[in-house]
C-alpha cells in the first residue's frame, strides 16, 4: 500500500512512539517487583495481588487473562498509575509510579498511557470528534486547528470519518469503541492498555474491532490488555495467567501476525 502523508498509515507511524521492526529493548519498559495489593473495607481485607513480578518489554503486545476476581484489572490499573501497589515497585519507563502523588500520576497518566475502557467511558454529550479532542484539549496540546485536525485524521485511522459529528448514542457499540481507541491514541501514548476492551461487544463485532490494536502495536505501540475471550488472548505473542492474585503462566503465543498497513482501516468495515 502507497501511503501519502495524510494517510491513516502514515498518521499512525507518525504517533506511535516506536519504530515498525524496532528490536525489543533488552532494559523492561514495564517492571513489577514484588508487588502485593490489598483493599481494606472497616476490618476486612482482600488481597488483590500476591507477589507479583512482571516484565514486559517495549512493542511487545500482552494479554493478561484470568478469571473474574484473579487480579488482572487491579495488574493493569497499576500499570496505568491508575492506582499504586500496598507494597513492592512499579516501574514505567524509568520512572517509579509507586513513589509518586496523585497529581504527578495524573500529569504522568495523561501524557504516556491510553486507556481503552470495557463501557467505552465516552461522554454523551460530546460528538465523536470532541470526544477524540478531549485529551489533547486537557494536555494543551498544539493550537485548536492542529488538534481538530489530528483528531480528524485518527477517527479516519479508525474508519469514522463519515461519523465524526455523531453523539455516541448515535453510534453502535462497535462505533463506540473505536471512538475510544482513537480518544486513547490522541496524546500519543508510550502505552494503550485495554480493560476487557471488547468486553462489551459481541463476538463478531469484537473480532472487528480488535485488528487495530494490533495495527498500533506493529507500529511501535506497547499493548497490554485484559481479556476473558482465550481467543482474543491468543491474537497477543504473549499471554500472563492470573490466579487468585498470583502470575501462574506466562509465555509467547507463537503469534506471527502476518504484515498489515499500520492502523489503515478499509472504509466500510464492520
Amino acid at each position: 500500500m502507497t501511503s501519502s502523508p495524510d494517510t491513516p498509515a502514515k498518521l499512525v507511524s507518525d504517533l506511535a512512539p516506536g519504530v515498525v521492526g524496532t528490536p525489543l529493548a533488552a532494559t523492561p519498559l514495564v517492571s513489577l517487583a514484588g508487588v502485593e495489593k490489598t483493599y481494606r473495607s472497616g476490618k476486612v481485607s482482600f488481597e488483590a495481588l500476591k507477589g507479583v513480578d512482571l516484565d514486559v518489554a517495549a512493542g511487545e503486545m500482552v494479554a493478561i487473562v484470568g478469571a473474574s476476581g484473579s487480579g488482572k484489572t487491579t495488574l493493569v490499573n497499576l500499570i496505568a498509575g491508575i492506582d499504586r501497589p500496598t507494597s513492592g515497585t512499579v516501574t514505567v519507563d524509568g520512572i517509579r509510579l509507586d513513589v509518586m502523588g496523585e497529581e504527578d500520576l495524573a500529569v504522568w497518566r495523561r501524557a504516556r498511557v491510553g486507556i481503552v475502557f470495557q463501557f467505552f467511558q465516552l461522554m454523551p454529550t460530546l460528538s465523536a470528534l470532541d470526544n477524540t479532542l478531549l485529551p489533547m484539549e486537557l494536555a494543551g496540546r498544539g493550537s485548536r486547528r492542529s488538534r481538530r485536525a489530528e483528531a480528524r485524521l485518527l477517527l479516519s485511522a479508525v474508519g469514522l470519518e463519515d461519523r465524526t459529528d455523531r453523539l455516541p448514542a448515535e453510534l453502535s457499540g462497535g462505533e463506540q469503541q473505536r471512538v475510544a481507541l482513537a480518544r486513547a491514541m490522541a496524546c500519543r501514548p508510550l502505552i494503550l492498555i485495554g480493560d476487557e476492551p471488547t468486553g462489551n461487544l459481541d463476538t463478531e463485532t469484537a473480532r472487528s474491532v480488535f485488528p487495530l490494536l494490533r495495527e498500533l502495536n506493529e507500529a511501535g505501540t506497547t499493548v497490554i490488555y485484559v481479556t476473558h475471550d482465550l481467543g482474543l488472548a491468543a491474537l497477543a505473542r504473549r499471554v500472563v495467567t492470573v490466579r487468585d492474585g498470583r502470575v501462574v503462566a506466562d509465555g509467547a503465543t507463537g503469534q506471527a501476525p502476518p504484515p498489515t498497513p499500520a492502523f489503515a482501516y478499509e472504509k466500510g468495515r464492520p
